[in-house]
């Protein structure tokens, strides 16, 4: 499903799964239709299941907005005591969007409680109170944190996920992942087939040499700790020190501070490897960018690693309900950036990383640290374990599930009218107290880069007529990255062979060399490239082999 798709869905009042692969855009669709909402006067309850993702979105955690708290079941006492709670069952009231982020992380116990607490407040035997509720996450992600042996519950193995009536929108192009073999490792992975020759791509990324300044990735915090003091101690220059600062109340501050990526007492020196943790309003660095410490002002000068200094000003984290600010801190957005363990990594995008999966011990971990990095060449193994592929049999299994779910709910999308869906648009909006938008206010723009796939990316390139090199060199790709790209859209029928033709004119292959590779091909009868180059004993590489099928053979529905 494409992201439109799943937004029109959002924008008729259903409940809604949001999921895809790591890089698909959920986080993107989540901020849109939270700006969509509030510019018709609905401001929806934005949560997440942790801390650090909560941050990720603005929001605060689902335990601390529901009134539960860290208990694992609520009794009588307690659901009586959230019925007197005026505060609480305000809160509710006005409630008429919930949106609870990193569903993966979130056990089903949890889930039953959140839906207990609000049919409590509001003294209803209806899901969640009516709200439209949007569950958001990748189960292929890490899972419920569990105590000892206990086995890992997830939200949708739970009774109240059945009684939302849930639309699945499984969104399924990618904005992170460049790579093809990339790609196909991470697809591989929620498949559970993690082939030999996916294996030996993985394999033939340990033992590289190391780049300075790009982010460790472990599993767990004493290597992480270990390796950022070892490194900021080894720095002869003086520190500086930056701490962290807060208002409201003393307990909201305290939940606030566990669930953010930034440290309270921030330890600097010029010479630090670091990692802005929050998004810039004006866009100047996003979460994940890294570079590296160059000086002070009152605040510190970081060089990011496509050149540009950034005087990195204090940033504000708040807890909201509505309009009210609960509690607020603020501190400089960055964090020492030479380690972080792999479960605070999810939600980045990183260039590079170095990553060791030697130790992993959880389905999931593994899926998200490799899921970090863009290409398989800006990752660095250290070593990996093979629980680094697992993926949990229940996830596998409700996989499926959703697939079909989100089909359906894509072909129901597609036969119903725009105009009825605008139609159901506006009563959804008008049911729960909204407005039409006020024309007289421009609306925001989101401040996130334009959420395009890397093909798409590349398709617009070729009907502005880039020649294949002019394309890798814009993208900051190889030409094989590029021709993988190509391959992909024709077989999709996304672009046809018109498209290409000024490729073939400007590229280095001649008229004779294209003549003798399409007799080859011709002769042996296959598109498979290894038959064909030892016909022609091994003269031609495989990129100008791969580049002259492009035109020889059929694509997509040719």
């Amino acid at each position: 499903m494409t992201q439109d798709e799943a937004f029109k869905v959002l924008m008729m009042g259903k409940n809604v799964f949001l999921t895809g692969a790591a890089g698909s855009g959920k986080t993107y669709i989540l901020n849109r239709y939270i700006q969509w909402l509030r510019e018709r006067g609905i401001e929806p309850a934005v949560t997440a299941s942790t801390g650090i993702a909560a941050t990720h979105i603005g929001g605060q955690t689902i335990h601390a907005w529901s009134g539960i708290g860290i208990k694992d079941e609520l009794s009588p006492y307690d659901l009586d005591r959230i019925e007197q709670n005026e505060k609480l069952v305000k809160r509710f009231q006005r409630t008429h969007v919930l949106i609870i982020d990193e569903v993966s992380m979130l056990s089903a116990n949890t889930l039953t409680m959140v839906n207990q607490s609000i049919q409590a407040g509001l003294q209803t035997y209806e899901p969640f109170g009516g709200m439209q509720v949007i569950l958001c996450g990748d189960f292929f992600q890490l899972p419920p944190v569990t105590r000892g042996r206990e086995e890992v519950q997830y939200a949708f193995q739970s009774k109240t996920w059945n009684e939302l009536s849930l639309h699945t929108c499984y969104l399924t192009d990618q904005y992170r992942q460049n790579d093809t073999d990339l790609l196909a490792l991470l697809n591989a992975i929620r498949e559970g087939n993690v082939t030999r020759p996916l294996r030996a791509l993985v394999e033939k990324r340990i033992g590289h040499t190391v780049p300075q300044d790009i982010p460790h990735l472990y599993t767990h915090n004493v290597n992480v700790d270990e390796l950022n003091t070892k490194r900021l101690e080894a720095l002869s220059t003086p520190s500086r020190i930056f701490l962290m600062k807060g208002k409201g109340s003393k307990k909201r501050v305290e939940i606030l501070k566990k669930g953010l990526l930034v440290p309270e007492k921030l330890t600097l020196k010029v010479g630090a490897v670091v990692m802005f943790v929050k998004n810039h309003p004006q866009g100047l660095y996003v979460n994940g960018t890294l570079g590296t410490v160059t000086g002070f002002t009152q605040n510190p000068l970081v060089k990011t690693h496509s050149g540009e200094t950034i005087e990195t000003e204090p940033a504000s984290w708040q807890i909201e309900d509505g309009e009210k600010v609960l509690a607020e801190v603020t501190q400089i957005p960055l964090r020492l950036a030479w380690a972080v363990t792999v479960h605070k990594s999810q939600g980045l995008t990183l260039d590079a990383a170095y990553i060791d999966l030697t130790k992993t011990f959880v389905g999931g971990q593994g899926y998200v640290a490799l899921s970090r990095v863009k290409t398989f060449t800006g990752l660095y193994l250290e070593g990996i374990n093979d629980w680094a592929y697992a993926r949990h049999p229940a996830v596998a299994e409700a996989n499926e599930r959703f697939l079909a779910h989100s089909t359906r709910t894509q072909l129901r999308l597609q036969k119903t009218p725009v105009e009825r869906i605008r139609e159901v648009s506006k009563e959804f909006i008008f049911r729960v107290g909204g407005h039409d938008p006020d024309p007289t206010k421009p609306t925001k723009k989101l401040t996130v880069k334009e959420n395009i796939s890397t093909y798409e990316k590349t398709k617009r390139l070729l009907i502005e007529g880039a020649s294949l090199d002019t394309i890798a060199k814009k993208r900051e790709f190889t030409p094989e990255t590029i021709l993988s790209h190509i391959e992909k859209m024709l077989e999709k029928g996304s672009i046809t062979k018109s498209h290409l033709e000024h490729v073939r004119d400007c590229s280095r292959l001649s008229d004779a060399k294209f003549a003798s590779i399409a007799r080859a091909f011709a002769k042996e009868k296959t598109w498979n490239l290894t038959p064909v180059r030892t016909t022609l004993k091994n003269k031609y590489s495989f990129d100008e082999l791969r580049f002259a099928r492009l035109f020889l053979r059929p694509w997509g529905k040719e």
